[in-house]
């Protein structure tokens, strides 16, 4: 069921599965298993419902059954904006274990109804070609490799799978819950089209991929802590592209007013958590300081040297606490 490109990635690797013990990841814990793929596994128990402890035990009762690890991590109590923040708890749990343990490759479950599901949502919040196309099935990142495995696969092929080969999983009930978005445009709009059109879409997207490999150029973006850059390629929607790119892995999803003002301003606040520099032939990202904190005093020499190379003064407070940022912008400043 797995494709050569995802199976040529995870061979010989060091992988982690973020599994839940919902019907997607299950399927996947057992096709990685009959492809020979080594994994561990990760689940995260968020505490807000009582199933989830039978899910951490079915998932350490696996991982012991297969000679794997299970790594489990028990959230805090989340009091608002619960899909986001689960998000960011889930991802941070994720990259903390890939930094410990050395794992190559973090694979998701992720199949072709959360990818339509996905496209549909952003189509509908205003998105360019490269926003629909949404997930990838193999997408580089800092120091690991994101791995979507199952995104060529209908739920349903998944369902198959399942009960063909009679294995447990668990439904979260909170999917029929369509106050959440995500379960509104599932139960309404992708679910019912992709019953209907399963063998277009799956088609459109193969089309969708081979188009953003053309309009989009691929860009590198590096780090220094929380300070990031790269240069730009002079193209508007690819230097907007990796931006974006980069604040959904920071987990902050830029509105369609921030991407406007993104095409129009050099200068721009994002969430009021963020700072884009779009300066010369180079984009700088950093977290956001406050008017207030910007207050604080700076020598005179350094002001004068900031203004010389005409650098944006809401970047200088952040460079003057950060001296290796400050030389890498100096030096990159310098270069043109």
């Amino acid at each position: 069921m797995l494709e050569n490109s995802s199976l040529q990635e995870l061979k010989g690797e060091k992988n982690l599965l973020a599994f839940s013990g919902g019907g997607d990841s299950t399927a996947l814990f057992f096709i990685l298993l009959n492809n020979n793929i080594p994994f561990d596994i990760a689940i995260v128990d968020y505490g807000i419902r009582e199933q989830s402890k039978e899910e951490v035990a079915y998932a350490r009762e696996l991982a012991k059954l297969h000679n794997s690890t299970c790594h489990v991590f028990h959230a805090p109590q989340i009091e608002k904006n619960f899909e986001s923040r689960a998000r960011e708890i889930r991802y941070n749990f994720f990259e903390e274990l890939i930094t410990t343990h050395k794992y190559e490759n973090l694979i998701t479950a992720h199949h072709l109804g959360d990818r339509f599901e996905w496209m549909l949502m952003q189509f509908c919040k205003g998105a360019g070609c490269a926003e629909i196309a949404g997930m990838q099935k193999i997408q580089k990142r800092k120091n690991y490799t994101l791995i979507r495995p199952l995104l060529h696969l209908d739920k349903k092929e998944l369902l198959i799978y399942l009960h063909a080969n009679n294995l447990h999983y668990f439904e979260d009930e909170s999917n029929a819950n369509e106050d959440i978005k995500r379960n509104e445009f599932r139960h309404n709009y992708s679910l019912p089209m992709i019953e209907k059109y399963v063998e277009g879409i799956k088609k459109s997207f193969e089309y969708l991929d081979k188009d953003r490999e053309c309009l989009i150029e691929d860009i590198e973006v590096k780090t220094i802590r929380d300070f990031a850059y790269f240069k730009s390629v002079q193209n508007k929607r690819a230097d907007i592209y990796a931006i974006d790119k980069y604040l959904k892995s920071q987990f902050h999803m830029p509105s369609a007013n921030e991407k406007k003002l993104l095409e129009k301003e050099k200068c721009v606040v994002l969430g009021r958590k963020f700072l884009v520099v779009q300066q010369k032939d180079f984009v700088f990202i950093i977290p956001y300081i406050s008017n207030e904190i910007q207050k604080f005093h700076m020598p005179k020499e350094f002001k004068e040297e900031m203004r010389k190379l005409g650098i944006e003064p809401k970047l200088r407070p952040y460079l003057y606490k950060n001296s290796d940022a400050f030389l890498k912008v100096k030096e990159l400043v310098m270069s043109i």
